[in-house]
């Protein structure tokens, strides 16, 4: 299949208007070869790991939520140099969805509260809030790291968690958690969990899944919604995620 046409189909499951403004030219092709599609690799991050595994198994795009080049440049790192050096001696075009994959229909912020259970779902910007069984904070926080597959640190001790609203990846802002507040949310979760958020949130259970964990099956649903329209082989990347949990037995 011609790119441009896989990027047609990209576009049809996350338009790049749904984009924060910020993501502006950093969607869509990061890398064009022009090239012929025969199989797709998936994976949250274009990191020299994912593009090994991508040539091992001889993709020609890797389609990402993080891009590799975010910020203008000037100078081009090592690893940089590297993941640029795998990607075109492999002819291996690079593709990002970033914060219009977290928008869209089906996307990052869906896929994460699906996948945590939750029910009655109402979209408020750029989250999703949804309602849970009756549970206390660690019973929810327990929850969220079997479902996950993480480890999770959690503040805000609550009896009766109904309420929970979810952002994937680096949502403990204010201007999420505002929205959260005003929702009356119980419990709020997402990753990058920072100080002076927990201190000024202090009445809600705040949990903070890691940013990969909340976005990572989003990118691995993808691959399903990938394969079927396009028909093409379509490959998860699963990474390392370097995060251990402490045996203190």
């Amino acid at each position: 299949m011609e790119l441009i046409k896989v990027v047609e189909t990209l576009e049809e499951i996350a338009p790049p208007e749904l984009a924060e403004d910020f993501d502006e030219g950093r969607i869509g092709l990061i890398l064009n070869l022009g090239n012929n599609i025969e199989r797709i690799a998936v994976a949250l991050d274009a990191n020299s790991y994912v593009l090994k595994k991508a040539a091992e198994m001889e993709a020609n795009l890797l389609v990402t939520h993080h891009t590799l080049i975010f910020h203008p440049i000037n100078k081009v790192s090592k690893s940089l140099a590297e993941s640029l050096r795998l990607a075109l001696d492999n002819g291996i075009s690079l593709y990002s969805m970033h914060t219009n994959y977290d928008r869209a229909e089906g996307g990052i912020n869906d896929v994460l509260a699906a996948r945590l259970g939750l029910k009655n779902l109402e979209n408020v910007e750029t989250g999703i809030i949804g309602e849970v069984e009756s549970c206390t904070s660690a019973e929810l926080a327990s929850h969220v790291s079997e479902t996950l597959q993480t480890p999770v640190i959690y503040v805000g001790e609550k009896e009766e968690i109904r309420r929970v609203m979810v952002i994937g990846g680096s949502g403990f802002t204010t201007e999420f958690l505002e929205i959260a507040r005003a929702n009356r949310v119980d419990a709020f979760i997402s990753s990058e969990l920072k100080h002076n958020i927990i201190r000024e949130y202090e009445e809600l259970c705040l949990i903070d899944a890691t940013h990969y964990a909340t976005e990572n099956p989003g990118m691995e649903a993808l691959c399903s919604r990938l394969r079927e329209i396009s028909g093409l082989e379509v490959e998860f990347i699963e990474q390392p995620s370097g995060i251990k949990a402490v045996d203190k037995t």
